[in-house]
């Protein structure tokens, strides 16, 4: 088994569900590290409210990159992780929230749809049956 080329960050032979899915997964990690920094958004509020808030959001940006950096270089582990890494915002935001009185649709979304029509067209394109095609035939 040949190991992940560190130069590869993108497939132009991926079938444009995992061609998006890799873009909006980078775009998701960029976005999370400046939301780790900023105080107003769920991660930021995990890093000021419990000590390990900061390994959450790290976990998550990290869990972003590295699953469109191995799907890009055709690993199936790396499609495992973009699919953690697409639930991750859900179930973080869940805990975040799961205290404050806000419905149930205000802790999955945290009152942001924009952001969240991103989440779920990313979870989308990577459930999709032409994605789960290529990656059980094309990924080792």
């Amino acid at each position: 088994m040949t190991s992940p080329d560190p130069r590869q960050w993108f497939d132009r032979m991926h079938p444009q569900t995992l061609q998006i899915a890799t873009w909006l997964l980078y775009l998701n990690g960029f976005f999370d590290v400046i939301a780790i920094l900023d105080t107003t958004g769920y991660l930021g509020y995990l890093r000021v409210r419990y000590g390990f808030g900061i390994l959450l959001g790290v976990a998550l940006v990290a869990a972003s990159v590295g699953g469109g950096w191995l799907m890009a270089n055709g690993l199936k582990k790396g499609y495992y992780v973009a699919i953690a890494a697409a639930f991750g915002p859900f179930i973080l935001r869940y805990f975040a929230f799961h205290d404050a009185p806000v419905s149930f649709y205000d802790k999955l979304t945290g009152g942001n749809s924009l952001s969240t029509i991103f989440e779920v067209a990313l979870i989308a394109l990577l459930l999709h049956p032409q994605s789960r095609n290529h990656q059980k035939i094309w990924f080792r």
